[in-house]
């Protein structure tokens, strides 16, 4: 069973930054496209950002040239590095793991098999 933790959230002022962390143990993450997702009080979950096997990568169309996702196949970590942010951006975030091993990785949180139990940002104003 993977299990996936993530870890780095917290509360930074608008403009700041802020990185990410998915450690995944359990599975063979090198295989695995990773993706982020988030959730914002009241709303549906949304793609952020993923990274596919190959490392090749998508980002939600809010997020493109503020973050960007990377691997460390080595250490079986995944990272969301978050520039810029917006207030807008304040949700829970949440990273999942897809074992379909696509050269494009997914954008629907439906397809992905593994969640982990998210890490809440804050983004004050």
């Amino acid at each position: 069973q993977v299990q996936l933790v993530e870890s780095g959230g917290g509360l930074v002022q608008a403009g700041g930054s802020l990185r990410l962390s998915c450690a995944a143990s359990g599975g063979t993450f090198s295989g695995y496209a990773m993706g982020w997702f988030r959730q914002a009080p009241g709303k549906k979950r949304e793609f952020v950002a993923a990274i596919s096997w190959s490392a090749d990568n998508a980002y939600a169309d809010s997020v493109k040239g503020r973050f960007t996702i990377s691997r460390d196949n080595a250490k079986n970590t995944a990272y969301l590095q978050m520039n810029s942010l917006k207030p807008e951006d304040t949700a829970d975030y949440y990273c999942a793991a897809d074992r379909k091993s696509l050269l494009t990785p997914s954008r629907d949180p439906r397809n992905y098999d593994y969640w982990g139990q998210g890490t809440p940002v804050t983004v004050s104003s």
